[in-house]
């Protein structure tokens, strides 16, 4: 099997594709119409050479990824309602008469740091909080980290089943499928059409969904390692480790790609393979895998006709 560096993510109503120095996000407007947006990337591993190291370069991508994450999901929302006159409120002009162009900037930024503080707190914060009810009873703090991982789980894999009960979530995760389809229907090697994608698998080692769960993972381990009883100390040791963790499963994740014949690796990719096939992936209608090709196209396309501009001008 060819290996790929695309990667993708589902929008509303449409598919992102990310290749080394583009992405693409194609989405289906109300009217039929897939609408295809093809825009540069860099990426900051590109500038710091340091941050290529192991752990590092995780916390990167992870960051990048959720940046890209929430100005694509804000494009589509846009494309996908621009047949709806809806007005700006109050704040938003508000926003824009002091910021200008750097509003929409402002607007991606606190999303990202209110959807971070709100995930810092369900998932890393809140086990802990709860498990300290059961100090009275488990003297061992070994002993709790794992309770508190447990729990942690639990929460986790509560939200998915809340989440998936949503229609418009389902969808998004038809997209997520369809996604998924197409990158290994490429990395299969076969032509890009509905037909060879509808054959392929909607599930994928490399996605979000697997290096989630694999942080719910990692953190019993590396929260494991803190032994403290204190509340304050152990809150401020989840917080700050979070990073160190996303770095730790990214590693992960990308070790596993690369071991397909790795029985180890096939064993601990099982979870989070079982997590996209009963939560976050549904298998998509032939209309919506048409939007992930084009997403996908967009992508090969333009990165081959720039590849072909260079060599002309060499």
């Amino acid at each position: 099997m060819a290996r790929t560096d695309i990667g993708g993510q589902a929008v509303i109503e449409g598919v992102m594709m990310k290749g080394r120095k583009l992405y693409a996000v194609a989405v289906r407007k109300p009217d039929g119409e897939i609408e295809v947006d093809v825009q540069d990337t860099k990426s900051i591993l590109d500038r710091y050479k340091v941050l290529r190291l192991p752990i590092l370069r995780g916390i990167a991508v992870f960051i990048e990824s959720l940046t890209l994450g929430v100005k694509t999901l804000s494009y589509s929302a846009e494309i996908f309602g621009d047949e709806e006159e809806v007005e700006e409120s109050k704040f938003e002009k508000w926003l824009m008469e002091k910021l200008g162009d750097k509003a929409e900037k402002f607007l991606i930024g606190a999303t990202m740091c209110i959807s971070f503080v709100l995930a810092i707190g369900i998932f890393m914060v809140l086990p802990m909080l709860i498990s300290t009810l059961f100090k009275n009873f488990i003297n061992s703090s070994f002993l709790l980290n794992l309770v508190e991982g447990a729990l942690r789980i639990f929460i986790f894999l509560g939200y998915m089943k809340l989440v998936t009960c949503m229609k418009d979530i389902q969808r998004t995760f038809q997209y997520h499928g369809a996604e998924h389809k197409t990158i290994n229907c490429l990395e299969q090697e076969k032509e890009l059409t509905v037909e060879n994608v509808r054959s392929c698998t909607r599930l994928h080692k490399s996605c979000g969904t697997s290096f989630l769960f694999v942080v719910m993972i990692v953190s019993i381990l590396v929260f494991s390692l803190f032994t403290t009883q204190n509340v304050w100390l152990r809150m401020v040791t989840r917080i700050v480790m979070v990073p160190v963790v996303a770095g730790i499963s990214y590693e992960f994740i990308r070790w596993a790609r690369k071991a397909d014949s790795n029985k180890l690796a096939e064993l601990l990719s099982k979870p989070g393979m079982w997590l996209q096939r009963e939560f976050t992936t549904i298998e998509p209608d032939d209309e919506q895998i048409e939007v992930a090709i084009a997403a996908i196209k967009g992508v090969l396309d333009n990165e081959h006709a720039e590849g072909s501009a260079k060599k002309c001008n060499c």
